[in-house]
Order: C-alpha cells, then sequence, then structure tokens
C-alpha cells in the first residue's frame, strides 16, 4: 500500500530507529512511548490488523510473537516483564491500519490497563 506508514517504514522509505530485523517483520522504537521501552513489531507485508495476519499467514503471526520477546530480550525488559498488545479497530484505538503489536516495559505497567 503506498500510503500506509508502516509499509513505508518496512520498505525502508520511512525512517525508524530499528531494533531488530527479520525477513517477515521488523521491530522499532514507538515515537509516542508510552513506557521506557516501547516497541513497535510489524509484519513487513500489509496486513490490515490483527485477525486479519492471523488468519492469512499464522506463520508470520508466530514471527511477529518471536520478535516482540527478542527485542524484550534484547532490550533488558524480558526478565522483569513487558506487556504486548494489538489494538485492533477504531474502539482500541487503532491508529495505523496495518498490524503492529506494541512491547511496553521499563516500569511496572499496572493492571488493568487502560
Amino acid at each position: 500500500m503506498t500510503d500506509c506508514l508502516f509499509c513505508g517504514i518496512a520498505a525502508g522509505d520511512i525512517p525508524a530507529t530499528l531494533v531488530l530485523e527479520r525477513s517477515r517483520t521488523l521491530a522499532f522504537r514507538d515515537l509516542n512511548p508510552q513506557a521506557p521501552t516501547h516497541i513497535l513489531v510489524i509484519a513487513r507485508d500489509h496486513h490490515a490488523d490483527m485477525g486479519a495476519l492471523a488468519h492469512a499467514d499464522p506463520e508470520v503471526m508466530a514471527e511477529l510473537m518471536a520478535t516482540a520477546h527478542d527485542a524484550a530480550v534484547q532490550e533488558g525488559v524480558a526478565e522483569t516483564g513487558y506487556r504486548s498488545v494489538f489494538n485492533s479497530g477504531r474502539d482500541a484505538h487503532q491508529s495505523v491500519q496495518h498490524v503492529h503489536l506494541h512491547v511496553l516495559g521499563g516500569r511496572n505497567l499496572g493492571w488493568p490497563p487502560g
């Protein structure tokens, strides 16, 4: 998709601070962090949301989750805990219509979220 922000990042046309790069997924720092560690993990191919990706390509969905965990380990938050969040749709405030997983950590995140 030519007007998708995350497709532009995946293609290298839009700069991002990369954390991890894999053949089918990419992790980079969120520009508006909600925690000391806030990373976005995306599929390189365009899928509108988590459900679309899970049905279209479960293997990439698994790689997305593994990339999120590996990014948390790399950032040093896996041992103390981190949160992985998919926002899917308008009511969940999904701001970019390209599947992405938020990895949040580096502080006590509390419960319930939101």
